[in-house]
């Protein structure tokens, strides 16, 4: 039986969410991510990419070719919940799906098809949901395999549907640049053009000398990409593995207050993704980069495993200390704070390894914290208790 497989995608998330929830930004170049020098663009909506601003560019350059877009810094957690609320949309419609990134799924509907209608009654039937219930808007490609999809999905965007079956297959694909397929990059394409192979189409019917000069032992399996073959199977519940925050500063930091300072605020996201996933952690991870570019990681497990802002803080200062000592004075570019071994908040280990009154403060501060960012912001309020630990 034929596979219908979907591609869902959300427009531009990030900035949309932004966009949603401030009105004032509508319509304005909009870029998320760092807001200082040396940061990066997490994502850009469509009125900042007319001038070539796209994600993981440096903020920098594109400041420099849109001097007037407008910097926000992410809200991760945000984010995360309105996730949610398309996720469950996905999960209503189908139990697989395969989540690739908050913003992004595969959705197996070949069994749905049945009680729902065709594929392509399903993806209008998802877009014109996610509209209705977030106010958001999503991209779909429809097709028989991932592979298809995925091409499919960005053939119409932003807030459209695309089909890729066996009666457009080659009229679809073999037009395109070849780069569009997975495997061909900004290394390998140099290699590519040389072999005469441009398009699509090119490859499909390149000779096997061709396709030796071009991806050497991998020819074969990308020539079957570019005529549509791909048996993956879409894989339910993939779980995330890690959530993190991190900080590349505009000029390197040597002052330990002000490092202590930074690294509280990244632990504070951090926990906050925690929360609005609904997991616990049961290790702290510290990144730190220095100004030459070298890259340290210092860990820690904790238990019981937690979700509370103050304790990942706690242990990420003590990991910070523990590095500056052997690194006393040392310029820093970067910081990070990571958590990982995630399993689903609300666990009987969860439940008795504080007693209500030891738990309950902290949680109701972090609930407090969380839903005024939410209302109103994440750069609206700072934990003077934070603050003050970082100084001392």
């Amino acid at each position: 039986m034929t596979r219908a497989i979907l591609h869902v995608d959300m427009d531009a998330f990030y900035a949309s969410v932004e966009e949603r929830d401030d009105p004032e930004l509508r319509g304005k170049p909009l870029i998320v991510g760092g807001t200082q020098g040396r940061g990066v663009v997490a994502a850009a909506n469509y009125a900042v990419r007319r001038f070539g601003v796209r994600s993981a560019m440096p903020i920098r350059e594109a400041l420099r070719r849109c001097p007037h877009a407008i910097c926000v810094r992410p809200r991760m957690s945000r984010y995360a919940e309105v996730s949610r609320q398309v996720f469950a949309i996905f999960n209503d419609v189908t139990p697989l799906v395969e989540g690739l990134s908050l913003d992004e799924a595969f959705l197996d509907v070949t069994g749905s098809e049945r009680l729902l209608g065709n594929a392509v009654t399903i993806a209008t039937d998802v877009r014109r949901r996610i509209l209705r219930e977030t106010g958001l808007t999503a991209s779909v490609g429809i097709a028989p395999n991932k592979l298809l999809a995925k091409i499919a999905s960005d053939l119409n965007k932003p807030d459209g549907m695309f089909r890729i079956g066996s009666d457009n297959l080659h009229a679809v694909l073999d037009p395109l640049p070849v780069e569009r397929l997975f495997g061909v990059g900004p290394k390998t394409l140099p290699a590519v053009h040389a072999a005469g192979i441009r398009t699509v189409g090119d490859l499909r019917h390149a000779d096997k000398q061709c396709l030796w000069r071009a991806f050497g032992k991998h020819g074969s399996a990308m020539q079957a990409r570019a005529a549509g073959i791909d048996e993956r199977p879409v894989v339910a519940d993939r779980e995330e593995k890690s959530m993190s925050a991190e900080e590349t500063f505009s000029v390197d930091l040597r002052d330990v207050t002000a490092l202590r300072t930074e690294l509280t605020q990244l632990a504070d996201r951090a926990s906050a993704r925690l929360r609005a996933g609904g997991v616990v952690a049961a290790t702290v991870t510290v990144k730190i980069r220095r100004a030459d570019f070298k890259t340290y990681t210092r860990q820690r497990s904790i238990e019981p495993a937690t979700q509370d802002s103050a304790t990942v803080g706690d242990v990420a200062l003590t990991l910070l200390t523990e590095w500056l000592r052997s690194e006393p004075g040392a310029a820093v570019r970067l910081l990070g704070v990571g958590c990982s071994g995630l399993r689903a908040a609300g666990g009987q280990s969860d439940l008795f390894a504080q007693t209500a009154a030891e738990a309950a403060p902290a949680t109701r501060l972090d609930a407090a914290v969380d839903d005024i960012r939410r209302r109103f912001g994440a750069g609206v309020l700072t934990r003077a208790s934070r603050l003050q630990r970082g100084a001392s």
